[in-house]
């Protein structure tokens, strides 16, 4: 009877087990995973779009994993002291880094001592595709298509095209549409996206280009067209094509930038596989549906599919900076 017992409750547990949900299992197999509180530390303010993400899979995590994910802004230096602090941090899965790819990889071009090595201080998780950025011009341009924009900016000569930064994706988008089309245009640069759009309805720019989020005070007023999209279609706007679909031929309005996470070099993989498996999971999450859709951004792809991205755009990205041949700060 001892033996039966045994048995019974033998399959029964196996059969639990097989039941049991792969995140679950996943939890079993790192059981010593997390065993405190874990820090997300945020290399940008709070209430912008990467603090938001963070925060909505950083509570995804949280009721995953039954552990409290702290979110910790640590901005300045273009996301380089984020990066630094997580780059010190112990790699025991328990501080991770929420940024985006200007620190990930721009600012091994832009900043000369960021004080952390992306490949050797650092291991991406998982990424979030960038959405489109769009290129939008005032009214009084008249532009309303890629071809528009370049007889108008041969017509005027100079033209004031607004960025969110020096050296960021705009910046860059100028530098090309300079060389393939013999232009002008002149970047006047932000600090961030807000101020540039202002420039748009004020009059001071005559385009300026960010995300489809940001634009809005402008689309809705009907203050800015958009006349293209940097290198995928945005679905609120599927009839505006991308600069490569209207003849647009630089290798750089193929990628687009992404907010990801990653932790210390010396973090073991199977922590690394059970964070990226929670933050593909985190897609379905209701929270995490929401702040992806208001931002216009893909689902967060596994740490295979990340890293092959990151892998196979990093030289376009460095080769696009460099060409702008600006001095590292």
């Amino acid at each position: 009877m001892s033996a039966k017992f045994n048995r019974r409750h033998f399959i029964a547990a196996g059969t639990a087990a097989a039941a049991m949900p792969l995140l679950s299992r996943g939890a079993s197999a790192q059981a010593a995973w997390p065993s405190r509180n874990i820090r997300m530390v945020v290399s940008y303010p709070a209430g912008g779009q990467t603090d938001l993400l963070a925060r909505a899979f950083g509570d995804f995590i949280s009721r995953q994993v039954g552990k409290t994910v702290v979110i910790e802004n640590k901005a300045g230096a273009s996301g380089s002291i984020g990066a630094q602090e997580v780059a010190r941090a112990e790699g025991d899965g328990h501080t991770i880094l929420c940024s985006i790819s200007t620190t990930y990889v721009m600012n091994r071009v832009m900043i000369k001592n960021p004080g952390y090595d992306m490949d050797k201080d650092l291991t991406l998780v998982s990424i979030i595709p960038g959405a489109g950025l769009l290129l939008v011009a005032s009214p009084a341009s008249g532009v309303k298509t890629l071809d528009d924009f370049v007889a108008f900016a041969r017509k005027k000569g100079q033209v004031n095209f607004g960025t969110y930064s020096a050296g960021s994706a705009p910046h860059m988008t100028i530098n090309e549409l300079n060389k393939q089309y013999d232009l002008k245009i002149e970047p006047i640069h932000y600090r961030g996206e807000a101020p540039m759009w202002t420039g748009i309805l004020d009059g001071t720019l005559d385009v300026a280009m960010g995300s489809y989020t940001a634009a809005q005070a402008v689309l809705t007023g009907d203050k800015g067209t958009v006349f293209a999209v940097h290198s995928k279609k945005v679905d609120a706007i599927p009839n505006v094509k991308t600069l490569p679909e209207q003849g647009a031929t630089s290798k750089f309005f193929t990628i687009s930038g992404f907010t990801g996470w990653a932790v210390p070099k010396a973090t073991p993989q199977p922590i690394v596989d059970r964070l990226s498996e929670l933050f593909v999971a985190a897609n379905a999450d209701p929270k995490v549906k929401e702040v992806l859709s208001t931002f216009a951004l893909e689902p967060t792809l596994g740490f295979k599919a990340s890293n092959e991205l990151y892998q196979r755009e990093l030289p376009t990205w460095i080769e696009s900076a460099k060409a702008l041949g600006l001095e590292p700060a």
